[in-house]
């Protein structure tokens, strides 16, 4: 049931806009327009929405500028993703956009590229027996897929594969083995 259809007045509203909000925000993090979103379907009326949602962020409850900065540790540390990515998905949550550039900020160009080799190394584990040319098309899509510059993508396949070459010409040169 929508809750402007309950019979009570603006605080009995608000307490239902606020035990929503509450809700959804012991089950994940939420953005504050997700909320906006969850109460407009749940037929919150915009101007009670945003009393509640105000006062929520008034007392730190809501707070894009730390989900931001959480959501890129988060999703950089733990699916790798690049700070494009990072920035892509923000933008969906309906992060502003100066704080989106506030938190992807915090990923430097050596940490997004070490990670990409990060990526790479263990996706070539994975991979190994498979025809060069294979393997350079696998590693440089998932890297694509998870947000990766071209440029970046290229070059950190290319190294790791060039290592590998290097390790696979060492082990089988007849010396290596005694």
């Amino acid at each position: 049931m929508p809750v402007d259809q309950h019979d009570g007045g603006a605080a009995d509203l608000e307490a239902a806009a606020r035990t929503i909000v509450l809700q959804r925000l012991t089950a994940s993090a939420q953005t504050r327009a997700q909320l906006e979103a969850t109460l407009a379907r749940r037929g919150v009326r915009p101007e009670i929405a945003k009393t509640v949602l105000d006062r929520l962020t008034e007392v730190g409850l809501v707070d894009d500028v730390a989900f931001a900065h959480a959501w890129v540790q988060s999703r950089h540390a733990g699916r790798g993703l690049s700070a494009r990515a990072l920035e892509h998905e923000l933008r969906q949550r309906g992060i502003p956009p100066e704080v989106i550039t506030e938190a992807v900020a915090t990923v430097d160009s050596a940490a997004e590229r070490q990670r990409a080799a990060d990526l790479v190394a263990r996706v070539m584990r994975r991979t190994a027996g498979l025809a060069v040319d294979v393997r350079r098309r696998r590693l440089t899509a998932m890297l694509a897929r998870k947000g990766y510059p071209p440029a970046v993508a290229y070059a950190v396949v290319h190294a790791a594969l060039r290592g590998q070459e290097s390790v696979d010409a060492e082990l089988a040169d007849p010396e290596f083995v005694d």
